[in-house]
Order: structure tokens, then C-alpha cells, then sequence
């Protein structure tokens, strides 16, 4: 499975929201430079997030996004699946009635591989939110400076 520029893109979005989380509300414009993406791209992004309750628009000078609730509530699989849609690797494991994809799915013997990297995928996307990602960030942070500190002794 590969993931679309929007899925990566809008995931990398959400993760400035919440390293940004709780000082109010956020530019598309400074996401976009913090993150090398572009402020009309993120605009298409953000509606579908917005839709899904996953982040909230504020008006006025001071306006901009922020997240509708804590990033340890938000998680990964949320973004991307609002974004991307099914994480599935073929269609017939997510559709209900999948005769209509495949005139074999009843017996098909690669059906069964492709639903159990679907739930693989599932299960890590949806183990991973925000917060997590933030804690990662700072960690990664924090060992940079270490090294960098050791180096020059």
C-alpha cells in the first residue's frame, strides 16, 4: 500500500496542529512553511478534516485551525482513512457485497492474505495518534541536542 501526497501531506498538517496544540488557533500559511507544503493544497486538505470533526476553523485576524480535541484522541488511521479512504489494498476486502468486484471472491484464495494486511494496517494506524507523534518528535528533538552538545566537547 502506498499512501497519496494527500494522505502523507494532510497527516504532516495534523501533526503541526498538535505540536501546536492549545495556543490557539493556526495559519494554513505558517503550517504550509513549517511543513513544505503548499497553503492551496493544505486548503483542499483541511474541508475533508474539518467535515470529519477533526479540526475546527476559527474567523477573524486571528483566525486559522486547531484541533477539535485533544491529539491523544485523534489517530492516525482517522486522518489518513478521512483522507485517503479504506487502507484496504484491494477493494474486495471493504466492500460488502464483493461479487461485484470479482466473480471468485467466495473462493479466492488470495482474499485472505489481503484481509489480514488489511487488519495489520488497520491496527497499527489506529494505535498511533497525535500525541504519540509529538512525544516521538520531542524525544528525536531533545537526543539531536544531546549529540550535538557531545560533538563539540
Amino acid at each position: 500500500m502506498k499512501l497519496s501526497t494527500r494522505g502523507r501531506y494532510g497527516l504532516k498538517a495534523m501533526f503541526d496542529l498538535a505540536l501546536n496544540y492549545g495556543e490557539g488557533p493556526i495559519s494554513l500559511t505558517s503550517i504550509a512553511e513549517r511543513q513544505a507544503v503548499s497553503v492551496n493544497y493544505l486548503e483542499q486538505l483541511i474541508s475533508p478534516l474539518r467535515k470529519a470533526n477533526l479540526v475546527k476553523s476559527v474567523r477573524g485576524a486571528q483566525g486559522g485551525y486547531m484541533l477539535a480535541v485533544e491529539p491523544q484522541l485523534i489517530t492516525v488511521g482517522a486522518i489518513l482513512t478521512t483522507l485517503e479512504g479504506p487502507l484496504a489494498p484491494t477493494d474486495c476486502v471493504v466492500i460488502d457485497d464483493a461479487d461485484e468486484i470479482c466473480d471468485h471472491s467466495r473462493y479466492c484464495v488470495t482474499k485472505v492474505i489481503y484481509e489480514k494486511i488489511y487488519e495489520s494496517i488497520t491496527s497499527v494506524v489506529n494505535s498511533i495518534n497525535l500525541q504519540h507523534m509529538v512525544d516521538d518528535y520531542r524525544l528525536n528533538q531533545k537526543s539531536m541536542i544531546i549529540e550535538s552538545i557531545c560533538e563539540c566537547k
